[in-house]
């Protein structure tokens, strides 16, 4: 969009492209909130009360196109309904968070226990069941990022462990060289754990560190994310080196002690 505004303005005077330059990041100074909704009344309300409170928005209609509308507009925010058309809500989360820790918000029709689980296991950060009220959706979309960008890094912004490295200023996982891809729960797990080596957390901790918003979850999915994650980072998920279960309580990473 600003290659083709600067394209477009290259042919006016200066002054009129500073001026359009400080319109264009007052109005967008929250950043850019992408919303992927088929509905287009819905998509419309929501875009709507989010410029409002100062977001700029961008709207896709369908699931085929959301990946694409990501990579172009570099969102600070993702609004996600499940039920698209081409591709899924939940697939389309699960292949961001392949490449992305950006927030995400996701949609549906569906109140069922299961629905919420398969999401938030995927790496949501929130889950909201329709209908719902537009100005409660963007007071957990500031909420959400205000915490996001507020979490304080433990005191050394790298921690490593037997060629475990966690670069929390880079928002990075190496293990033995080689880049992880961690949705944001398995990230905020991790931090967590490796943040306060020994420690046992239980699951109500842990659970506290991945969803911050007062949302109802149950307990069990801190054991899906922990599955996925030993996947990620353990040389053998039956023997773990690093997470640590605590029978009864949770979970640990190692420390000298094991």
């Amino acid at each position: 969009m600003k290659n083709l505004f600067s394209s477009l303005l290259s042919h006016h005077s200066s002054a009129f492209l500073i001026s359009y330059q400080f319109l264009e990041d007052s109005m967008s100074h929250q950043g850019t909130v992408l919303i992927v909704e088929d509905d287009r009344n819905t998509a419309a309300l929501v875009a709507a009360y989010l410029e409002r409170e100062g977001f700029a928005t961008k709207v896709v209609h369908d699931g085929g196109l959301a990946l694409q509308a990501a990579g172009d507009c570099n969102p600070v925010f993702v609004i996600l309904d499940v039920m698209l058309p081409n591709m899924t809500g939940w697939e389309i989360c699960s292949t961001l968070r392949k490449c992305s820790e950006v927030p995400v918000l996701m949609l549906t029709a569906r109140e069922e226990e299961v629905d919420r689980v398969a999401g938030l296991a995927m790496g949501a950060d929130d889950y909201v069941v329709k209908p719902f009220s537009p100005r409660e959706l963007v007071e957990r979309v500031k909420a959400i990022l205000r915490r996001s960008r507020a979490a304080s890094p433990p005191a050394s912004t790298t921690i490593s462990c037997d060629g475990l490295e966690l670069d929390h200023e880079k928002h990075r996982v190496i293990r033995d060289g080689h880049p992880l891809a961690l949705t944001s729960s398995e990230y905020k797990i991790l931090l967590a754990l490796m943040s306060a080596p020994g420690k046992a957390f239980s699951r109500e901790e842990l659970l506290d560190h991945c969803y911050q918003n007062g949302e109802t979850v149950i307990d069990r999915v801190i054991d899906v994310h922990i599955g996925k994650l030993r996947q990620k980072i353990e040389d053998d998920t039956t023997q773990p080196r690093f997470i640590l279960t605590v029978r009864g309580h949770g979970y640990r990473f190692k420390d000298d002690e094991r």
